[in-house]
């Protein structure tokens, strides 16, 4: 007998929270008042959010994966945040190549995007060209040459940063964080002479967006957990130091992990963005019934049969 495939999916929530004052608990205490992206249908998933405000909505963009065809395009979704109601959706953004982790900012009065799209070897700037933000033009490639995945950038002390990890063997992408850092946005890019700086699937691939604690002026960003499966839980990493000939982090204690925030996914939490006075995440379920060998099998004879 063939053996149960397993397959993840994914579910997005935003919870009324800023993402500088999140803990675990504080996390699990806001279960009840978290706003969910509505089921995308049989054998797909939304992952990977991220989030930007605009006239009285959260907007709201993700991986929008499909397992029939094995490729996601990024999908925005307004949230009206008088009432935490979804307004409406629309595909914003299709390669040729697989995308996700639509990392969206603003800066300079434009606002912009860095997906992944580790498959064609890339980390890509694009901008925004119209209000709605339905629009998008690649106005830069900001490094080449590597499977890139997940990177996460952030403006600190007169220089830009970004937070990385390379698709490779040995899921190599669950253990490695890197960094690079550039006097603008647009570059050039350098990638740090100590990279990886960190070589640890407990704390490595990055899984959200970066920000500056007002206190201490450290730097924090989050991390996935991929030591017991991929997208576990989802940890923080401080840096103390972050310099261009010295990096210097510590783990902050605590685990953000599915368990307390969602019944029917369970199994897995892998991304935390803040935007303002919300946090967005997703949390993982794996389904392991027969149906995906049947798509599968589907997709692999579309293929055939179109040569």
């Amino acid at each position: 007998m063939f053996k149960r495939p397993s397959t993840d999916l994914w579910r997005v929530g935003v919870a009324p929270i800023r993402m500088e004052q999140l803990s675990p608990a504080a996390l699990a205490q806001a279960a009840s008042l978290v706003a969910w992206l509505p089921d995308p249908g049989p054998w797909r998933y939304l992952a990977d959010p991220f989030a930007v405000m605009r006239d009285e909505h959260l907007h709201v963009f993700v991986e929008a994966f499909d397992y029939r065809t094995k490729r996601a395009v990024i999908e925005q979704h307004r949230l009206r945040c008088a009432d935490l109601q979804w307004v409406d959706q629309a595909v914003v953004l299709s390669r040729e190549c697989h995308l996700s982790y639509p990392f969206v900012f603003e800066h300079a009065g434009s606002t912009y995007m860095v997906p992944e799209s580790h498959q064609a070897g890339e980390v890509v700037l694009y901008q925004a060209q119209d209000p709605q933000m339905r629009r998008w033009e690649r106005v830069g490639t900001l490094m080449s040459g590597q499977a890139y995945a997940d990177a996460s950038l952030i403006e600190h002390a007169g220089a830009w940063w970004m937070f990385y990890t390379i698709v490779g063997p040995g899921k190599r992408d669950q253990r490695e964080l890197h960094v690079a850092r550039s006097p603008s946005l647009l570059g050039p890019w350098q990638a740090h002479e100590h990279n990886p700086i960190v070589n640890d699937a407990r704390h490595a691939r990055p899984a959200g967006r970066p920000y500056v604690d007002a206190r201490s002026g450290h730097v924090l960003v989050p991390v996935q957990d991929c030591s017991q499966t991929y997208g576990g839980a989802t940890r923080l990493l401080r840096f103390g130091a972050l310099a261009s000939g010295r990096v210097t982090y510590r783990v902050v204690p605590g685990q953000f992990t599915a368990e307390n925030v969602c019944d029917s996914h369970q199994q897995g939490l892998h991304t935390l963005s803040g935007c303002g006075p919300y946090t967005l995440f997703d949390v993982k379920r794996v389904d392991r019934s027969r149906g995906r060998q049947w798509i599968d099998l589907q997709r692999r004879l579309r293929r055939l049969f179109s040569r």
